[in-house]
């Protein structure tokens, strides 16, 4: 990650003061290279594109004669094994290039960096692109006869999920242009789209700040702060609204002429399949979400403009700080105490592990200029460990998101073993550990506040982080269909975009959320529809899965936490259905959603039970 500080070294790593939090760590990318002209570095570029280019020439055209050879499991684990090693190494190469960008988006030597990585990685993986079609070109009776026997056995589950793809697949010509113009194409998109956002300023009362400030100052103690905060958002995204809306209407596109060729039929069936999810699975979860709107998110804001003496209230209000309620920063020291105590309670092991983020440096959590902003937890690849990206500001809603990201992290770190095509986990279930760890460590501040405001303030805190995860990445969801499905008609202009936005959110929010002038623009800064589109629904999946998972460990005897590390350390191995059957839970069944919004409900009523 490119940031204005240089990489650390192991032998000394940096920490950034930030007034009133403490000493925060800046994390320590050596564990991949040592600096960007690193040797090391440069040999490992070299090696992975002659790897390739071995690799291609060893197996292409061979995989089927292979398989129904005389060793055909032998034989064909072996190729694997070597492939595997190889997605290893470029995964090494694209990590590092791509967390040392994002350590400082604005810096031009980062950035070319990173760019060249990407057209280096994409050029050596395009003497790989054979292999998965090849596989997948097998005749299934050959490779179903082979596939339990050992040693290919272990890839078992990574052949059953590529031949899911199978239909989706176009020829070997056609497969490596989509893969080599991805550089000049979608990944040239997102980059700008990072950058422009690195670079954007915004004036708060005379004070000029980048975008993670500005966005603190949303959940500010003051309503002036709050409504200054976001009167600076709306003015400097309304005047980059061009770039933003260019950006969307192209990737938009770009995804409809890939969706078309393959043969995807609906906007969101490629991100079904990469999560594993069956179609009719996430439209039972929109469907429960957007009738629960009036139950839930309705009702609590309802409350929450009660509690401030209003009608409705201000889009800016939506996330502010209770009245009354005593506000303080809470310092790093704090906040890593009361993660660590709070998973330690439910699984040492798992407090063990998490205990190494900040031990061994694999956190970055200051807020620099041209830092990526928001929070990310990156695997790397299993030869190494993951690293997570914060802007600690030490709100409660920090120590929350670094509660979330270390559940990311352990997950990473349990799945790792399972090497580097089956430790990846699909979208849906890579939320189960984050949500998980943010519910751990809420109910252990929650049990252990007895003064009456506070817990009010750590409930209503809690509801609005429920349904920001639920609620809003649903309507988030819904906003994107509605955006892909129209791009299909021609361009959206910036106002079409302004209006999907407003009509979609004034549904999820409901009449107690007034949207000012401005609030149109909001859309244009969301990183999950340029980088990841219908990502968003993932959370929502993810967080109604914990909430059931919640009320089994609630109940359950001894055994639970086994289980579940069990469950996180099966990585990309295994189906939903697969992983929730030990737990007595079914994704697939509608009543499973009813389970997760309920929990919402009932904290909605504690809150109405303390007026």
């Amino acid at each position: 990650m490119r940031a204005v500080v240089p990489v650390l070294s192991p032998a000394a790593p940096a920490a950034a003061v930030a007034k009133d939090l403490g000493a925060l760590p800046e994390w320590d990318l050596s564990a991949l290279y040592p600096s960007m002209d690193s040797p090391a570095y440069a040999a490992d570029l070299q090696k992975a594109a002659a790897l390739c280019k071995d690799f291609n020439q060893t197996w292409r055209g061979r995989l089927e004669a292979i398989a129904k050879g005389a060793h055909g499991a032998r034989d064909l684990a072996e190729a694997i094994r070597a492939y595997e090693q190889i997605d290893d190494l470029l995964g090494r190469i694209i990590s590092y290039a791509g967390l040392l960008y994002a350590g400082d988006t604005t810096d031009p030597k980062r950035a070319k960096f990173y760019g060249d990585a990407q057209e280096k990685i994409t050029a050596a993986s395009s003497d790989l692109l054979f292999f998965q079609l090849e596989l997948n070109r097998i005749d299934d009776a050959a490779l179903e006869a082979v596939w339990d026997q050992t040693p290919l056995n272990q890839w078992k589950p990574w052949l059953i999920d590529i031949r899911r793809e199978k239909p989706y697949q176009l020829d070997d010509k056609l497969e490596q242009l989509f893969h080599e113009k991805s550089v000049t194409g979608r990944g040239a998109w997102n980059r700008l789209f990072d950058e422009t956002i690195s670079s954007l300023r915004f004036d708060v009362d005379g004070e000029t700040l980048t975008l993670e400030p500005v966005l603190n100052k949303m959940q500010d103690t003051n309503g002036e702060v709050r409504r200054k905060a976001s009167e600076a958002l709306a003015k400097t995204f309304g005047e980059n609204l061009r770039t933003f809306t260019l950006i969307t209407n192209t990737l938009a596109k770009d995804k409809e002429i890939s969706d078309r060729w393959r043969g995807f039929e609906d906007v969101a069936d490629s991100r079904h399949l990469a999560n594993r999810v069956e179609r009719e699975v996430v439209d039972a979860l929109v469907s429960a979400v957007e009738n629960a709107y009036p139950r839930l998110s309705h009702r609590y804001y309802r409350l929450k403009a009660k509690w401030f003496g209003v009608e409705a209230l201000p889009h800016w209000d939506r996330n502010a700080p209770l009245p009354k309620v005593e506000q303080r920063d809470i310092p790093w020291t704090e906040a890593r105490n009361t993660v660590l105590d709070a998973y330690h309670g439910f699984s040492p092991r798992m407090a063990d592990i998490a205990r190494r983020f900040f031990d061994e440096n694999w956190i970055d959590a200051p807020v620099r200029p041209g830092k990526a902003p928001g929070a990310f937890a990156h695997p790397t690849v299993p030869s190494a460990h993951p690293y997570v990206l914060l802007n600690y500001q030490g709100k409660p809603r920090d120590v929350m998101t670094l509660a979330h990201e270390l559940g990311h992290g352990v997950h990473q770190v349990l799945a790792a073993p399972n090497g580097a095509l089956m430790a990846p986990t699909p979208l849906t279930l890579a939320e189960t550990a984050s949500v998980f760890g943010e519910m751990l460590t809420f109910r252990a501040l929650l049990d252990r506040t007895t003064n009456p405001k506070q817990r009010k303030a750590m409930l209503a805190a809690k509801v609005e982080d429920m349904i920001n995860t639920v609620v809003r990445q649903i309507a988030f969801y819904t906003f994107e269909r509605e955006v892909h499905v129209e791009r299909r008609n021609g361009e959206l202009t910036s106002e079409q975009l302004g209006e999907i936005w407003k009509k979609v959110q004034t549904r999820s929010l409901g009449p107690a959320i007034a949207l000012k002038d401005g609030y149109e623009n909001f859309w244009a800064y969301i990183p999950h529809f340029i980088h990841s589109p219908f990502y968003v629904y993932a959370y929502a999946f993810g967080d109604c899965l914990v909430n059931s998972l919640y009320g089994v460990y609630q109940k359950a005897e001894q055994g639970f936490a086994e289980r579940y590390l069990a469950m996180l350390a099966a990585g990309g191995t295994k189906h939903h259905s697969e992983v929730l059957a030990p737990f007595g839970l079914d994704a697939r069944d509608p009543a499973f959603w009813q389970i997760g919004l309920a929990m919402i409900e009932g904290l909605i009523e504690e809150l109405e039970a303390m007026e």
